[in-house]
């Protein structure tokens, strides 16, 4: 069985608002998995729909770059050890070189585009600052004919791009700002895949205010909270960030545009990172 630690438990604890012991059974008894946990509890209790885990695994930065007609876009994630560095200009003037040679070869390839002079930079930037630089990954995103890209770049950690049909490059960038706000899972309601349909109504057929119902009852409350649940992790379908009193689909349309998807990347997102705690470092040096 997988030890249950402190930090796990702070996690738990922050993405559902629970009490400490709660959270601590809850991991004991799904060995320590943090997302089976929350699946647990909301099966268990009617919990809603924890929050996205707050933490980031790597430091670094989002650089994006849309062409003047709004034609295509680019996005670029370079990865830093500490926040530090990502706020250096050295460290800025890289990432804008790989980020130039992404729009112009419009490559998604990052181990093709730092072959030769890039990865020279790289390897001068790691020597010069001490600290280990990567290029984690690249995006690059074309609007159709009489489409727009639009972008966002939310203090260097979250970046999006949008692509609508119509509509114009202000339109994009503040449906690409919603992205980046609430972070949608999918861009319209039937694209949200099978299986996290199947894994959502798994949970809330395990609701405590499902036991007992009679078989048709219980089919229409499933429907009507899986219908909820898309509008609520559809992009078009949500409230839009600037005036929640219009959805995003009705915003781009006043506008003469039409939401076709988006590319949203955070820093750091799911890669592990070695939490340490100084202080109780200190303590067992002073023992020694």
């Amino acid at each position: 069985m997988a030890a249950v630690t402190a930090s796990m438990v702070k996690e738990l604890r922050e993405r559902t608002g629970l009490g400490m012991m709660e959270c601590k059974k809850a991991l004991t008894e799904a060995d320590g998995d943090i997302e089976r946990a929350i699946e647990d509890l909301r099966k268990n209790s009617g919990l809603k729909a924890a929050k996205k885990a707050g933490r980031t695994a790597a430091e670094g930065a989002i650089v994006t770059q849309v062409a003047e007609d709004g034609s295509f876009g680019a996005m670029l994630e370079v990865n830093s050890e500490t926040d530090f560095v990502a706020r250096d200009d050295n460290f800025k003037g890289f990432a804008a070189k790989v980020l130039a040679k992404v729009f112009e070869s419009k490559s998604e390839d990052v181990a093709a585009i730092m072959e030769g002079e890039l990865e020279d930079a790289r390897n001068q930037l790691v020597q010069k600052i001490g600290e280990n630089i990567s290029v984690r990954r690249a995006a690059i995103v074309d609007a159709p004919a009489g489409g727009t890209v639009g972008a966002y770049v939310h203090g260097d950690r979250i970046g999006v791009l949008t692509v609508l049909q119509g509509g114009n490059p202000e339109v994009a960038k503040d449906i690409a700002m919603h992205v980046a706000a609430i972070n949608p899972v999918v861009a319209r309601p039937e694209e949200m895949p099978q299986e996290q349909l199947d894994k959502e109504k798994a949970i809330i057929l395990a609701q405590p205010d499902m036991a007992g119902k009679p078989e048709q009852i219980a089919e229409k409350m499933v429907q009507g909270r899986l219908k909820k649940y898309l509008a609520e992790n559809s992009l078009t379908e949500q409230p839009f960030v600037k005036d929640p009193n219009q959805s995003v689909a009705e915003y781009a349309k006043a506008a003469g545009g039409e939401v076709l998807g988006f590319t949203r990347f955070e820093v750091g997102e799911g890669i592990e990172k070695e939490e340490v705690d100084f202080a109780k470092e200190v303590m067992e040096q002073a023992r020694r």
